[in-house]
């Protein structure tokens, strides 16, 4: 029986592309009508899993059947086929990082608005269940007044040998991870401004493209907050780290092994001096069991798909699309003001 509802038409059936055919089929109201490859090995992967193929990317944009294309190409030529799409009439589903450049990704909102077409991007990692859980600490004031937040992805293994390794793909951990955990800090900021960016890029593993970054940034309201990507960490820092004036909070890794600890506010007259080396610190020592409170991680469920859901009701019902693009546009100035700061070794000012 020929499935009804918004059919998506998936331009590059790699990795992600793959992804999204597994999501769409579990999304009421949404299937894959069809993808197009520029490789033939995996136009031959669709069709063995008895999905339609497209000869061309024309040919998909004329079928009228399709409604939406899915862009999982790498990040430069994403601006080019979502401008053609737009203006087939198609809505139009980017994976990220959108495209290269602020300049780039804002034709594709011209299109966007010329035709009338839904345009949106992929941030998938506003689902992720950690940041949703640490953005309920900030938000419900657990730690009461907060000064410092960090978040970090750490991993051994270097660059995966694909585009990640091409500059000219898009390429390096500020376009591939940055995306999301700078897109994840403003979107916990809300409406508070960015002030000043530092950032330093490393090439340990890869000459070419960044293999990792570390950028601090200051918000208008006192925060300051660290996001970290490496690529050649042995051994890996906390996921998640924020300090409050009454407490700190950790999400040690991915399975959401954390705690928050506060204190009770009692007074610790009696301290136990820590010995050390070159003598004994009251300052550093740690605090008595009474004086503190442990409690586990308020966490956050959510679902992947909800992405999907959305991107559907926005078409068919005039929602409101989670994914604003003046937040999509913010996080790629943020990305162009981390590589300027790092080139020219200097505080950029943001806002």
């Amino acid at each position: 029986m020929e499935q009804t509802g918004l059919k998506v038409g998936i331009v590059g059936f790699g990795g992600m592309g793959n992804w999204h055919k597994d999501i769409l089929s579990k999304i009421e109201g949404m299937s894959v009508a069809g993808i197009y490859d520029i490789k033939e090995s995996q136009m031959d992967l669709a069709r063995e899993n008895g999905i339609k193929t497209y000869d061309s990317l024309e040919d998909m944009l004329k079928d009228p059947q399709v409604d939406i294309i899915l862009i999982a190409t790498p990040n430069d030529v994403h601006k080019s086929i979502a401008i053609q799409a737009m203006h087939a009439g198609k809505h139009v589903v980017c994976e990220k990082p959108v495209t290269l450049s602020s300049e780039d990704l804002q034709e594709m909102i011209d299109a966007s608005e010329e035709t009338g077409k839904f345009f949106t991007v992929h941030q998938n990692r506003r689902w992720d269940e950690d940041f949703l859980t640490m953005k309920r600490i900030y938000d419900e004031q657990k730690l009461g007044e907060v000064f410092r937040i960090e978040s970090r992805v750490h991993g051994s293994r270097g660059i995966p040998g694909d585009w990640r390794q091409e500059k000219e793909y898009g390429g390096g951990m500020v376009l591939d991870w940055g995306v999301h955990l700078l897109d994840q800090i403003l979107l916990m900021m809300g409406d508070v401004k960015l002030k000043k960016v530092y950032a330093t890029l490393t090439n340990i593993t890869n000459q070419i493209v960044d293999d990792g970054f570390t950028a601090h940034l200051n918000f208008e309201n006192g925060i300051e907050a660290i996001v970290e990507v490496g690529t050649n960490n042995f051994v890996s820092l906390p996921r998640w780290y924020m300090l409050g004036q009454n407490g700190t909070a950790i999400i040690e890794d991915w399975n959401l092994n954390g705690r928050i600890v506060s204190a009770t506010g009692k007074n610790e007259k009696d301290v136990v001096p820590v010995h050390t080396a070159s003598g004994i610190t009251k300052t550093m020592a740690p605090r008595r069991e009474d004086t503190i409170h442990i409690e586990e991680l308020p966490t956050v469920s959510s679902d992947i798909k909800d992405f999907y859901r959305n991107v559907r009701d926005v078409i068919l019902n005039k929602e409101t699309s989670k994914i604003k693009l003046p937040e999509v546009m913010r996080v790629m100035k943020l990305m162009e003001a981390i590589f300027e700061s790092a080139e020219q070794v200097k505080v950029i000012d943001f806002e």
